[in-house]
């Protein structure tokens, strides 16, 4: 099932490329597989040329996900292209890697590992997919202690904050499982662990902590929400536990924070997800799961197979997958240690100041993400009365920047705000050269008459109060056309 939609043209129903013509002179069909083999020049080619106009990764500003990594790793990937991660017995190396991974970050994460104990966790393809597996462990316990207990079993729920990222309201969807949800509030927009602990009932399989909210970059407080759990559940004979997201921020707190109590320090904290893609510092395509011990995975979710040559255990929602990215996460975490990832994120932390420092100057806008948290910047504009976030966004584009332009979740929705995530391979100057490019736009949008005082001055002109929306449409237009052709009189073309 296709769920986007295609680019339409002209020549909707085949593909041409002018250098592809070296190598063959015919059209391809863009929407059914063409009838005759073309030469491999060719077929680069016309992918190749398509593919310039994708947006520069480097500057995509929008995502947490890494966009780059040093050549070596870059060598492994491509040499690992071909295993399937799957097949355990004919890998044995790749799937040793994994098991070394996930023991690392289960120690980063303070798991109750003795000298000899092994971690328990699996690598996915994302975040997305560790908490489809934490979340069916957590309803799979619930149920199973609602069943012991002679209780109805069939309406659980779990208790989060709007702020989630759009995965965990498909885990509900998907394993039917109600959403509860901590509405926002302007200024606060995280979840407030007293309102979650207030929603938590009988039936609920866990409250899900974010530790780096996608929003704005801030860390729930698990601490208090841990403090207040463990007395509702001394109150009522309930164990509800905790889930951390910390897709984004479970690479930066050991390193930032250390004294920060978010992990399996935690008694609640049954498990953690998080992106190896993300600060994880690897390619997309790599998530971690991580239980506090044997006991919070139910056994009946874990299959074994022994078609692929010997008995293998597999809890995964997805079956084949290559081995490059597990491979590139052991290279950071030996390459690295733990004095690499340090210096990385301080880095980017400086960054962040650098980047939030210039708009503050810029006197425009206010600062809506945190100094401790995700390295980022979430800022809205001081005034809207001319202008909005997303005229910014979208004039940013001309600069070749990617800056998100959203509105929060319920009942902060009326706040918009520009979001900037900062990478490993976002410089200082990047960020300087970031905001110079900022105030030009400003000072652009500063010198075109607002959307709102163009729909005045038309319905104001001549008298006549209902223009369609067409007419207000011309004119903002039209003011457009003026603006791109001064600019044209004063910028001569070499």
């Amino acid at each position: 099932m296709v769920l986007s939609r295609t680019v339409q043209s002209e020549s909707d129903v085949s593909l041409h490329s002018t250098f592809a013509s070296r190598y063959v002179r015919t059209s391809l069909p863009r929407f059914q597989i063409p009838e005759n083999s073309i030469p491999k020049e060719a077929a680069y080619q016309i992918i190749n040329d398509e593919l310039m106009l994708d947006g520069n990764p480097r500057l995509n500003l929008a995502s947490f996900v890494t966009t780059w990594m040093e050549p070596e790793c870059d060598k492994l990937i491509i040499a690992a292209i071909n295993k399937n991660y799957v097949d355990m017995d004919e890998y044995p190396v790749t799937t040793e890697l994994q098991n070394r991974c996930v023991n690392m970050i289960a120690h980063l994460f303070n798991a109750p590992l003795g000298d000899s104990d092994t971690a328990v966790g699996v690598g996915t393809v994302g975040s997305s997919e560790a908490i489809m597996l934490a979340g069916l462990a957590f309803k799979r316990r619930w149920q199973n202690k609602m069943k012991a207990l002679g209780k109805p079993y069939d309406k659980p729920n779990i208790v989060t904050g709007a702020n989630v990222q759009v995965c965990w309201e498909k885990f509900a969807r998907y394993f039917e499982v109600e959403l509860k949800e901590v509405k926002l509030s302007e200024g606060y927009y995280v979840m407030d662990p007293d309102k979650a602990v207030e929603m938590v009932d009988e039936n609920t399989i866990c409250v899900a902590a974010i530790l780096g909210s996608t929003l704005n970059g801030e860390f729930e407080d698990v601490k208090k929400l841990n403090d207040l759990l463990v007395e509702k559940n001394a109150e009522t004979g309930w164990d509800t536990p905790i889930h951390v997201d910390a897709a984004s921020g479970g690479f930066i707190a050991p390193f930032l924070y250390p004294e920060l109590e978010w992990d399996f320090r935690l008694p609640l904290v049954k498990s953690i997800n998080v992106s190896g893609h993300k600060y994880g510092l690897v390619y997309a395509g790599i998530g971690w799961a991580i239980w506090r011990n044997k006991e919070d995975l139910p056994d009946e979710l874990i299959f074994h197979i022994n078609y692929l040559g010997a008995d293998q255990p597999t809890f995964t929602l997805n079956f084949s997958k290559g081995s490059s990215q597990i491979i590139a996460q052991y290279y950071q975490l030996i390459r690295l240690g733990f004095e690499g990832y340090k210096n990385i994120m301080e880095n980017c932390q400086e960054n962040a100041m650098v980047l939030k420092e210039g708009l503050e100057k810029t006197e425009r806008f206010n600062i809506v993400s945190k100094d401790n948290g995700v390295p980022l910047v979430a800022f809205s504009l001081k005034d809207h009365s001319e202008h909005n976030e997303f005229e910014i966004s979208d004039m940013l584009r001309r600069f070749g920047w990617i800056v998100p332009a959203y509105t929060m979740p319920p009942d902060a929705q009326h706040i918009t705000v520009l979001r900037v995530v900062i990478r490993e391979d976002f410089s200082r100057t990047l960020a300087e050269r970031l905001v110079v490019d900022i105030v030009k736009v400003l000072h652009e949008l500063d010198t075109l008459p607002a959307k709102i005082s163009a729909k005045i001055e038309v319905c104001e002109e001549k008298g006549i109060v209902n223009k369609t929306e067409l007419d207000v449409q011309r004119k903002f237009t039209d003011a457009w056309k003026k603006f791109v052709a001064d600019k044209k009189k004063t910028n001569g073309v070499c």
